[in-house]
């Protein structure tokens, strides 16, 4: 099937509108102009309010993980310890990006489980530089308790670094109310740009305690700081220019719907999805629990017996549809449905309606409709 046919139904890259792709063709221009700073600074304006946060926004050309690079890299010495909380993919980064700069103490939790916070706290100990978490963990689909977290970094006087890459835009992230120092999100997820820029909020307090000489001379938050605040606003190295030409078309378009709007959109599909889901006799992977949610963003279902990955993913492939699969120790055992950015109510019902043929092809299920219709029940509720 043609690439412009098919939907993209995973947790990043997601689905760009047309106003969006048409921005990047705009001819190129010098990103040391004052028309490239105008740009920007009207970004970073309206970042702030995405973020919910009065911080200082940096952009950078590279992936989430170049954020959290910068971050981690910034706040820590040689000599430096990192606390990372763990229960996913990409709550294990933090941990690795920690071990290249100084060390990492991983609070380790069972994917797809709650985090303990008493645990975490636990956990700290002399010569930790700062507290790290993600959000919402995209591998297994759960929300993890950034305000619980952020707490216990104010009383031990830690710098809060939180992965919000999959979070922010679409679910409530509260970067300023909830103590982070500093946020993180990139731009293929809620913001619904193509993958190439990431987005961090810094407060005061942890650009106070970025460290002189950072390890990383690219992904150096410093520099970052120190570009965006010039007159015009500029970045320290040559950006990717029309995907500065995409991030501001696409703020624009998420203010237009407004941006609880949106969120809540998201919560509203997620459900959806999770309702399909149940009708299906398909498992919600993640516990939810006092200090977990399900995300609003991506589902993750574990794969009903009876039918192997590769067949249920690869058959609604072949339909048009792309869905993600599990991670590492989860290969095979669940799929995830993304439901951020642009993605519509119809994009969802396709989806759902897909993967019920699928399931009934390979005698899964022994009749179509069942998750169709629950999932309408929200919606239209």
């Amino acid at each position: 099937m043609d690439i412009e046919d098919t939907l993209l139904m995973i947790p990043g890259p997601v689905k760009v509108a047309p106003r969006v792709l048409r921005a990047m063709s705009k001819p190129m221009m010098s990103h040391r102009s004052p028309e490239f700073g105008a740009i920007y600074e009207d970004c970073k304006t309206l970042l702030q309010e995405f973020f919910m946060t009065k911080n200082e926004v940096v952009i950078m050309s590279g992936s989430g993980t170049c954020a959290m690079d910068a971050a981690i890299g910034g706040l820590m010495d040689r000599d430096g310890k990192i606390v990372a909380a763990t229960n996913g993919k990409f709550g294990e980064r933090f941990t690795e990006i920690g071990d290249r700069y100084g060390s990492a103490i991983p609070v380790n939790f069972e994917w797809g489980m709650p985090f303990q916070p008493d645990s975490i706290e636990a956990a700290i100990e002399d010569g930790v530089k700062a507290l790290a978490m993600v959000h919402n963990e995209t591998s297994v689909g759960i929300i993890n308790p950034a305000e619980t977290v952020g707490k216990i970094a104010r009383k031990h006087d830690l710098p809060f670094v939180v992965d919000g890459i999959s979070s922010i835009g679409g679910n409530e992230f509260l970067t300023d109310a909830w103590g982070i120092d500093v946020a993180i999100t990139g731009s293929q997820k809620c913001l619904a740009v193509p993958p190439g820029l990431a987005v961090v909020a810094v407060s005061e307090r942890a650009e106070d305690r970025l460290v002189e000489g950072c390890g990383s001379y690219y992904a150096d938050l410093r520099a970052h700081i120190k570009s965006a605040r010039k007159k015009p606003a500029q970045t320290p190295y040559t950006p990717a220019v029309p995907l500065f030409y995409a991030l501001q078309e696409a703020l624009h378009m998420a203010k237009e719907e407004g941006f609880d709007v949106r969120r809540k959109r998201s919560q509203r599909l997620a459900a959806s999805v999770r309702a399909a889901a149940g009708a299906l006799g398909i498992e919600i992977f993640p516990v939810k629990g006092e200090f977990s949610e399900y995300s609003n963003t991506v589902t993750a279902m574990k794969t009903p017996s009876g039918i192997s990955d590769d067949k249920l993913r690869g058959g609604m492939k072949k339909h048009g549809i792309v869905v993600s699969g599990g991670q590492e120790r989860l290969k095979g055992k669940i799929f995830r449905i993304g439901s951020m950015g642009v993605c519509s109510e119809g994009d969802i019902l396709r989806t759902i309606q897909t993967l019920e043929m699928v399931l009934a092809k390979e005698g899964v299920i022994g009749e179509l409709g069942a998750g169709v219709e629950a999932a309408c029940k929200v919606l239209d509720g």
